[in-house]
């Protein structure tokens, strides 16, 4: 069971996921918050597993909150939630330390999903959002730490490179290259040692701005 805290300016909006979510056995509202501010202290008190968090929110936003709690060095996985697809969010978001973006329109079984991929200290963005943010930074570069030329990557590990880009998880890369996940996971590793680069998304974006993929 994973503890889940939700966090919303919008009360309607907070029962919504919360009404949601407590149709998967496998996830527990421990708690809500109603702006960022109020998302720390809640999170400091409850130490939930993974955060729900909206992104645009009254006396301190939901990029705020992340980069507040990543100075106290609360490690909590976060997924931001908006109904906005502005690039220029998801790369503040990334670079706050949110380990995933979703859409708020997104099923029930995506949600469970993402929440069970960041608990497990992997990064998730819906491909949709990934598309934009890839359409933004034609042209741009980015100030994540890699190295500048790569090591060259072998044909499978390319392949998992454009998997990853696609938003599919380590499972959903194992079925489709016939591997097992442990396999994955250490190519995974791999592809990231070689673009020197910290997790997934950062891989992904740093291939797109060099012409990787």
């Amino acid at each position: 069971m994973i503890n889940v805290l939700v966090v919303d300016d919008q009360m309607l909006v907070r029962e919504g996921i919360k009404s949601l979510l407590s149709l998967s056995d496998k996830l527990h509202i421990v708690g809500e918050a109603h702006n960022g501010q109020n998302a720390i202290e809640v999170i400091n008190q409850l130490h939930p597993d993974v955060v729900l968090m909206d992104i645009r929110m009254p006396v301190m936003t939901g990029i705020e909150a992340v980069q507040a709690l990543k100075s106290q060095s609360v490690d909590i996985p976060v997924i931001m939630l908006t109904t906005f697809d502005d690039h220029q969010l998801v790369m503040d978001a990334i670079q706050s330390g949110a380990k995933g973006y979703l859409l708020k329109d997104v099923s029930l079984e995506t949600l469970v999903e993402a929440i069970e991929t960041v608990h497990r200290g992997e990064t998730l963005i819906q491909p949709a959002i990934t598309e934009k943010v890839l359409q933004g930074l034609q042209g741009r570069s980015n100030d994540f730490d890699s190295f500048e030329q790569p090591e060259k990557m072998s044909e499978k590990e390319l392949e998992i490179l454009r998997l990853m880009a696609a938003g599919c998880s380590n499972r959903e890369i194992s079925q489709a290259m016939f591997k097992s996940e442990g396999t994955v996971k250490n190519q995974v590793s791999n592809v990231l040692g070689k673009l020197g680069v910290r997790d997934r998304t950062r891989a992904v974006l740093k291939a797109i701005e060099l012409g990787i993929i």
